[in-house]
């Protein structure tokens, strides 16, 4: 089973998985929010060294699955776009990323999922695929979970629920696969978390399909208050997790 926990302890990996599955099941059903849950947590529970790549790692899966699914509903004109500004992007933070120190990863991830969640990306911004692509690509290397920025940018297009959806799972796949790529040049050992990771994207496939069955029916105004309260909340945990450590040393 060591493979598959991949030297975590059983209830912290099958909490995970669960987390997984969650996390997929909130980016279809609401469109959004999904990716930082589940890094806000794995930040808690794995080496804060592996966090990044591991959760970028995860995402490719889960997104590869949500494109899939939604496929039909893209809309592709900022596709192009935003992927060369996300070579730009992860190509820039790739260069500067491995001289971060643990403690500010955490606390940089806590900030950065507040920012996502209180505010917007600037009007210019959302007009400019290439800058979005760069700059959430660049700030992914760092921060794991830019999809809440990006997400601002599909909906400035005015898309149908299904059209969002399917329009971020491209572009975020684009984005996290650019970033595992870069990650493996860096020198990140995926292998000793490949069946880890596997079962993590397993369980988000799961959560897509659940997901995609009540991305009409359901009435999200609460839910997504509820998912922007355990964010911050958790947010606010890691912020402290990573002060402490900066602030011990």
């Amino acid at each position: 089973m060591s493979l598959i926990f991949a030297d975590l302890s059983p209830l912290t990996a099958i909490t995970l998985f669960l987390a997984s599955f969650a996390g997929s099941f909130i980016s279809v059903a609401l469109g959004i929010g999904g990716g930082a849950m589940l890094l806000a947590l794995m930040a808690s529970l794995i080496p804060p060294a592996a966090l990044i790549p591991v959760h970028g790692f995860i995402q490719l899966g889960s997104n590869v699955n949500r494109a899939l699914v939604m496929g039909r509903h893209t809309y592709w004109p900022p596709i192009a776009g935003f992927g060369l500004g996300s070579v730009l992007g992860v190509g820039l933070g790739g260069a500067v990323v491995v001289d971060l120190p643990p403690g500010a990863v955490q606390a940089g991830v806590g900030l950065f999922i507040i920012w996502s969640v209180m505010r917007k990306p600037a009007p210019w911004l959302v007009k400019w695929p290439i800058l979005t692509g760069g700059i959430s690509s660049f700030l992914t290397m760092f921060f794991g979970a830019t999809g809440v920025f990006v997400a601002s940018y599909v909906q400035s297009l005015g898309l149908g629920r299904e059209a969002h959806v399917a329009t971020q799972a491209v572009l975020m796949t684009l984005q996290h696969l650019l970033k595992v790529i870069v990650f493996g040049i860096l020198g990140f050992a995926f292998v000793p978390w490949f069946g880890f990771m596997v079962v993590m994207i397993a369980a988000g496939f799961l959560g897509t399909l659940v997901g995609r069955q009540v991305l009409i029916r359901m009435n999200d105004d609460t839910f997504k208050k509820a998912v922007s309260v355990i964010l911050i909340t958790l947010a606010l945990q890691l912020i402290w997790q990573g002060g402490s450590d900066l602030w011990g040393k």
